[in-house]
């Protein structure tokens, strides 16, 4: 006669194997599954190290810290030639700003980074004048200080440089080209055949060739389509070159964005009676801009780099004036162009890196099913 048995109550709760619990189990489910990811965990880990060994090798440990000229870091197996940085840190960030005009600068810096912080940060109150005073106010009154003018000294555009043209070039260009992009974008999309016709022969046109050549053309064709005697400066004609080619980039990022709407969303929007821009501003164009998020910061993040390429056209930007400080005989040595370089390379990536943090920030905030 068999005997059955029927628990009466849950059994003991047991701790998993140790082979599967702890740092050590990590490690070897991530690194080491098997035989082959083993080795190639290894050999990746012993490269890092040794590139890590031979930056940190010749930045700090063989580095010139201090010296009054090239002297020291010309010497035999002298690293980086950090003097080099400290002598030349104000023109990267001025330019050929006048000293005794900087304090214009530093303001607009100052109220650059105060109204960006106030739009970025979603705790901050008053989104929508913080708003106007960025896209409105600020430009005019950025204009006016570093241009001058009501009685400030007027400083030409050929004075600016370093830092200060970097940052004018890539904030003026973002913001013209989100607005006009999603114009585009929708024009490309547009019922109205010539609408649509001129905005895709504007977008693959302008996608079709390198930025070096938009800027060649803008510095050297810009003129034809101004009124006679009418030369605008280069930084002017670079800002158009920039602003329209980053704005076609723009359209098809947001137009990736539409498509991935459901057809279901228009036609509902048409059901409760709104009319087309009512249905893009309240109920179309904020999905698709959530979804985009990523190329978005993408292209803002290529745009940013490419201002380098202004340098070109004659156009003394971050890229263009660490260049020209290795002209000065003062401090030609051997490792001031890799010194120069890398230096750049970090804050190049420092601001690639923020904006690439804030949009996961972002993604995470609308939820939109971004993972770590």
């Amino acid at each position: 006669m068999a005997i059955g048995f029927v628990r009466s109550e849950d059994a003991p709760r047991l701790a998993p194997p140790d082979n599967i619990v702890g740092i050590g189990a990590a490690i070897r489910e991530r690194f080491f599954p098997s035989i082959g990811s083993g080795i190639a965990s290894v050999l990746i880990a012993l490269f890092l190290f040794w590139t890590a060994w031979t930056i940190l090798d010749w930045a700090l440990f063989r580095a010139v810290w201090s010296a009054p000229d090239r002297e020291l870091c010309n010497v035999e197996g002298a690293g980086a030639c950090w003097p080099f940085l400290k002598a030349k840190a104000l023109q990267w960030v001025y330019g050929f700003y006048p000293i005794e005009q900087r304090w214009r600068v530093n303001l607009v810096y100052l109220l650059g980074a105060v109204s960006l912080l106030g739009l970025l940060i979603p705790s901050v109150p008053f989104k929508g004048w913080n708003a106007l005073f960025f896209f409105v106010v600020y430009p005019v009154i950025t204009f006016f200080l570093l241009r001058g003018g009501f009685g400030l000294e007027i400083i030409q555009t050929t004075q600016w440089g370093g830092l200060l043209v970097t940052l004018v070039l890539a904030v003026t260009s973002i913001v013209v080209s989100v607005p006009l992009g999603i114009l585009l974008a929708l024009g490309r999309r547009s019922e109205m055949p010539v609408v649509s016709l001129l905005s895709t022969i504007f977008i693959e046109t302008v996608r079709g060739v390198p930025l070096v050549l938009v800027l060649f053309m803008a510095a050297n064709m810009f003129p034809l389509f101004m009124p006679p005697g009418v030369n605008p400066d280069k930084l002017l004609k670079a800002l158009v070159g920039m602003s329209l080619f980053s704005s076609a980039y723009m359209a098809e990022i947001v137009r990736g964005g539409l498509q991935a709407i459901p057809k279901g969303q228009y036609e509902a929007s048409k059901a409760l009676g709104l009319s087309y821009w009512k249905m893009m501003n309240f109920i179309v164009m904020p999905q698709a801009l959530k979804i985009v998020i990523p190329g978005i910061v993408n292209n803002f993040i290529g745009l940013f780099k490419d201002t380098s390429l202004v340098t070109v056209v004659g156009i003394f930007d971050l890229m263009g004036m660490v260049q020209s400080g290795f002209n000065d005989a003062k401090w030609a040595s051997a490792q001031t162009g890799n010194t120069g370089y890398f230096a750049l390379a970090v804050i190049y990536w420092l601001f690639c890196f923020a904006m690439s943090r804030y949009s996961m920030f972002i993604e995470r905030r609308l939820n939109t099913g971004h993972k770590r």
